[in-house]
């Protein structure tokens, strides 16, 4: 496919977790539940909410990626009425599983963890292992009341052969496990910039990678997220992506990139202007763009893909985007964490470089 009649569908991807929040290292510490969803400033939900608000505002539909795993630490399940209120929005709820969380099923939790590196890989789990974390999150999802998930996305994006096989015997068909920018497993089979690929049985969508700049034989990769890119850079690959005849682009972000954080209790954050913008615009682009660009959920853009598999386009980013975005991101953290450490609360003006595409050409 080479542009043509049929829209591109974007899919806006949504982590939401909760935290181990420093407990594994420190026993005064404790894991953080609705504070990293919510990501609440001066009684506003600037995370979840703001998402929702935005969506809707725009007509868009989403996939969030739950955690379930949690449920080992959090008894009184926490993330449920979180799913149900995604799914009643009108957005996919999807899976997602962390294995780190596992560790709280031991009493001895503490003496397990302290001074030991916690596994939180599901690439190294046996398929049985995995198969059965696998199963816990789509058993959650039956006791949550909403709708089995057909797409699962692992914590970090690890992915190997194992995970593939345990979700191929589990009866999940869609996964979005690779993000190479973000974990690069080192295998070139799992090298995958973009487009659908077959792997064990199960078709792999992953986040969208591309080329962000390059300096002689040196190149970096960067995947596609609301929280590393700007929106001039987004929508240059999700046009360039139309006129590759790429079916389905993969942006990823989380509840908690929308503030920022004095610690990691998020007891104490402030609105990040920087990342809203960018995502209300992007969200803006689609709806006013209807006509080329589809905005909508895994599942249902999996559903749909009927192009050949295995094309796997590394996209171009620009170069003075990627410098405009940095000079941007920098300026702004440097000025909300100075913010942060002299108030420990969301006050005072974050209008400073609230619109870094105020700088850039279009």
């Amino acid at each position: 496919m080479k542009n043509g009649a049929v829209r591109t569908r974007v899919c806006i991807t949504i982590d939401t977790e909760f935290s181990i929040g420093g407990a594994f290292s420190d026993r005064s510490k404790r894991p953080v539940a609705e504070p990293l969803v919510w990501c609440e400033v001066d009684g506003r939900s600037e995370g979840l909410g703001f998402m929702l608000d935005t969506f809707r505002q725009y007509d868009i539909q989403a996939t969030f990626f739950v955690e379930t795993l949690h449920r080992h630490y959090f008894r009184h399940d926490p993330m449920g009425p979180i799913a149900r209120k995604i799914h009643a929005a009108g957005h996919e709820v999807q899976l997602h599983s962390h294995p780190c969380w596992t560790m709280f099923q031991h009493a001895d939790w503490w003496n397990r963890t302290r001074g030991q590196k916690v596994n939180d890989d599901m690439s190294r789990q046996s398929v049985d292992e995995a198969a059965s974390l696998i199963t816990q999150g789509i058993d959650t999802f039956a006791e949550w009341g909403i709708p089995r998930p057909r797409v699962y996305r692992s914590g970090n994006l690890h992915h190997g052969d194992n995970l593939y096989r345990a979700l191929a015997r589990t009866g999940i068909p869609y996964s979005s496990n690779i993000g190479v920018a973000i974990h690069d497993s080192g295998k070139a089979d799992y090298r995958l910039y973009s487009g659908r690929h077959e792997l064990h049985g199960v078709k792999e969508f992953p986040v969208l990678s591309f080329s962000d700049w390059r300096l002689g034989a040196k190149q970096k990769i960067k995947s596609l997220t609301i929280a590393g890119s700007s929106f001039a850079e987004t929508r240059r690959l999700i046009e360039q992506a139309r006129r590759e005849g790429i079916a389905q682009v993969v942006v990823l972000t989380h509840p908690f990139e929308f503030v920022q954080s004095h610690d990691l209790t998020f007891r104490h954050t402030r609105r990040n202007r920087l990342a809203q913008a960018r995502l209300q615009k992007l969200c803006q682009f689609l709806q006013q763009n209807s006509d080329r660009f589809e905005a909508c959920g895994m599942a249902h853009a999996a559903d749909a893909d009927t192009t050949a598999q295995g094309e796997n386009h590394l996209l171009k980013g620009a170069l003075h985007h990627a410098v405009l975005r940095m000079a941007a991101q920098v300026s702004y953290d440097r000025f909300g964490k100075w913010q942060l450490a002299r108030t420990h609360a969301a006050v005072g003006r974050n209008d400073v470089y609230e619109d870094e595409e105020s700088l850039q050409s279009n």
